[in-house]
C-alpha cells in the first residue's frame, strides 16, 4: 500500500522566477525518477520568519505531496535538499487520507 507524504521547502527569496522554476522541476523529478508519485506541486506563500535563517529573514514555501510505495524517493529528496543551497528548510510528513 502506498504512503501519501507531504513535503514543504523554504527557498530563498533572492532567486530569480526561472531558477526558481528549474529548482521545483528538478526536485519533483527527483521525487518522480525515485518511484514517487507527485500529487501536487505549489507555491505556498511567502512569509517572513520568526528568526532569521542562513541570513534570511524570509522566503518561499513550497508544498508537494506524493505517495510511494517505499521511502526511497522521500530519503532521496532529504539527502539532497539539505546539500542544495537555494533550500534553506525542508520538512516530510506522512499524510493520512
Amino acid at each position: 500500500m502506498a504512503t501519501h507524504y507531504e513535503i514543504t521547502y523554504i527557498i530563498k527569496p533572492d532567486i530569480d522566477d526561472d531558477a526558481k522554476a528549474a529548482l521545483i522541476e528538478r526536485f519533483d523529478k527527483i521525487l518522480s525518477d525515485n518511484g514517487a508519485t507527485v500529487d501536487d506541486s505549489k507555491d505556498w506563500a511567502k512569509r517572513r520568519f520568526a528568526y532569521e535563517i542562513n541570513h534570511y529573514r524570509e522566503g518561499t514555501y513550497h508544498v508537494v505531496n506524493v505517495h510511494a510505495d517505499d521511502d526511497k524517493a522521500v530519503n532521496e529528496f532529504d539527502r539532497l535538499s539539505k546539500i542544495e543551497p537555494s533550500i534553506l528548510r525542508h520538512m516530510i510528513v506522512t499524510r493520512e487520507d
